[in-house]
């Protein structure tokens, strides 16, 4: 079986290398206080792109910071009753992507929102602002503030957790039948919001980025979105005076750091010859996971789109 690192056997014993800080359960636990500040208030308006039977809809609500956060919203017009819901997170720098996508979904009899992650590809606004340098990718953002609540994935995070919130009440929405996907920068999300929100049911993720971030940096592959850390430290701290503390700031937006806390079911996907979210650090997170999991690896496979992963995607949702 192909690998470019550990074997699969060393694999599933790797449980990462990076930092948890010792606060990270009362940082989120703060941070998901100021999230319930914001409310679930959102306003919807109708899309250009129509589809027989079914309602295509820009949702936007208000994300902390005062960032203004779209989604797509698709769901069928006829409900005989509340339905399951699902929430779709994106690559790095993407968007929501195309309502055709999502089309399977509400025939399905689901109501699908796709959030468009803010400062990236979509309509969302970036609201963030933090001392230190922001030149270098959005994972370094806020790394060198003072106040460790101006990372910027934080506010990411709590973007994603609001729009499973805001699924959930729904009046046409089961609450107790969501589930939650992406790939890469998307199943990073899927995950931390099965973390902050116990009540999603199903996650399915796709080689998940932004795990152990110390294990890239020793596998010298601080390269395209994680060019950051190799930036961060000869343009800002060429001596790495401050290296530790650089490692434990991120510790709050590690997903390896969140596994403990998901009670979903979880369709884990991905390759063995991933040189963007390697391996290793995939596994340091879905090795803590101690809830009903399934890894399905497809050992060829690099960081690209895996053949048939929507469709089993399509199918473990059908259990919702």
């Amino acid at each position: 079986m192909p690998t470019f690192e550990m074997s699969l056997e060393a694999l599933h014993r790797y449980h990462g290398i990076s930092p948890l800080p010792h606060d990270f359960d009362t940082y989120w636990e703060r941070a998901l206080a100021d999230l319930d500040g914001t409310g679930l208030e959102h306003t919807r308006a109708p899309a250009d792109f129509e589809a027989p039977g079914i309602a295509c809809e820009h949702l936007w609500f208000q994300g902390v910071g005062h960032a203004r956060i779209h989604c797509k919203l698709v769901r069928p017009l006829a409900a005989a009753g509340p339905m399951p819901g699902i929430v779709a997170f994106h690559g790095y720098t993407h968007h929501s992507g195309e309502w055709f996508n999502l089309l399977p979904f509400a025939f399905a009899g689901q109501t699908v929102l796709s959030m468009d992650v803010r400062g990236q590809g979509g309509l969302s606004h970036d609201t963030s602002v933090a001392d230190g340098p922001s030149l270098f990718g959005h994972i370094v953002r806020g790394a060198a503030d003072p106040d460790p609540d101006q990372l910027f994935y934080r506010n990411v995070y709590l973007d994603a957790v609001k729009a499973t919130r805001i699924l959930m009440a729904m009046d046409t929405v089961d609450a107790d039948r969501i589930g939650v996907f992406g790939n890469s920068q998307g199943g990073a999300l899927s995950l931390v919001a099965a973390a902050l929100n116990p009540r999603i049911k199903m996650a399915a993720p796709i080689h998940p980025f932004l795990s152990d971030f110390k294990r890239i940096v020793e596998m010298d592959l601080n390269k395209g979105p994680y060019e950051g850390f190799s930036l961060y430290f000869r343009k800002y701290d060429p001596l790495h005076e401050h290296e530790d503390a650089f490692y434990n700031r991120l510790g709050y937006i590690d997903i390896q750091n969140f596994a403990s806390r998901i009670r979903a079911t979880i369709l884990w996907q991905t390759g063995l010859m991933d040189t963007v979210c390697p391996p290793s650090t995939q596994f340091a997170a879905y090795n803590k996971l101690t809830c009903p999991k399934t890894m399905l690896i497809s050992p060829d496979y690099a960081h690209e789109p895996i053949v048939y992963a929507s469709d089993r995607i399509f199918r473990f949702f059908a259990d919702l």
